[in-house]
């Protein structure tokens, strides 16, 4: 039976570190598109919806999404677990692939391999990406999450801890023990009983930052493009040679420190 996979992108107006950012343009489209573009690409997705919030701050999403013919969806300012859920439910997902607005070089290939490396492994949970001790080997920009429906609605059900509830899927990961498959994939069975597997590259290229959070690295991502005449068809092994070929274009959004697990909004507490 073919599976239904839901990508579910989540974006809003009000970034702590760089508001508005995901309508910034980047050669000519704001970002949000370029990242719905792109994830559109994946051949193992479904359907793609742009998941944003009830807060009057997003009007403009919703107005542009809604302008732009992208599917959307509204809910919680910082339950992000519950906006994902709500999403997820209405489009009768079997499987869902988490995406965030930030990353408009995001690729569909590895989307591709991530659902399949679930779907093929009977996985409950699978990513390109875990947060520390576990580990990166792709760059901070490609981060793709994909789980079961059956999983996400047991962790928007049972998950309590505001960091689970703002980044959607550290419930099902916390505390895992990763044994090496092989040198490309790790897998383990989580305290809760959630079944995980984690894809590495050949090469670590974890410290590459290719996402957008501040000003610099929104610059980077817009020389990006430049450099590929607008295009967004590109991927993500073409942005390598790219900055291997041109180092200083790195040096714009080197110094930026890249969030962790345990940050949270902390305007969700107040």
């Amino acid at each position: 039976m073919t599976k239904n996979v839901v990508a579910i992108i989540q974006g809003r107006m009000s970034s702590s570190r760089l508001p508005g950012k995901i309508l910034a343009d980047i050669a000519g489209q704001p970002m949000l598109q370029r990242v719905f573009i792109r994830t559109s690409r994946s051949a193992s997705v479904s359907q793609t919806i742009f998941a944003t919030t009830t807060d009057p701050s997003d009007d403009p999403v919703a107005e542009y999404c809604d302008f732009s013919g992208i599917p959307f969806t509204r809910g919680s300012l910082y339950d992000v677990l519950d906006r994902y859920h709500q999403s997820a439910k209405e489009a009768k997902a079997d499987v869902v692939v988490r995406i965030t607005a930030d990353c408009p070089v995001i690729d569909p290939a590895l989307i591709d391999d991530c659902v399949n490396t679930l779907l093929d492994g009977g996985y409950d949970f699978a990513a390109n990406r875990l947060p520390p001790p576990w580990g990166r080997t792709y760059p901070i920009g490609l981060d793709t999450e994909v789980c079961t429906f059956a999983a996400l609605e047991r962790a928007w059900k049972e998950a309590a801890e505001p960091h689970q509830r703002e980044h959607v899927m550290p419930y099902f990961y916390e505390g895992v023990e990763l044994i090496t498959d092989n040198r490309l994939l790790h897998t383990g069975i989580s305290p809760r009983g959630f079944r995980i597997a984690l894809l590495h590259h050949t090469t670590d290229f974890g410290d590459y930052r290719w996402t957008v959070d501040t000003p610099e690295d929104l610059e980077f991502m817009r020389q990006v493009y430049a450099r590929f005449d607008g295009r967004d068809d590109f991927s993500w092994k073409e942005v390598l040679d790219l900055v291997h070929d041109n180092p200083n274009l790195m040096r714009i959004n080197a110094g930026v420190q890249h969030k962790t697990l345990k940050d949270i909004d902390q305007r969700a507490l107040e």
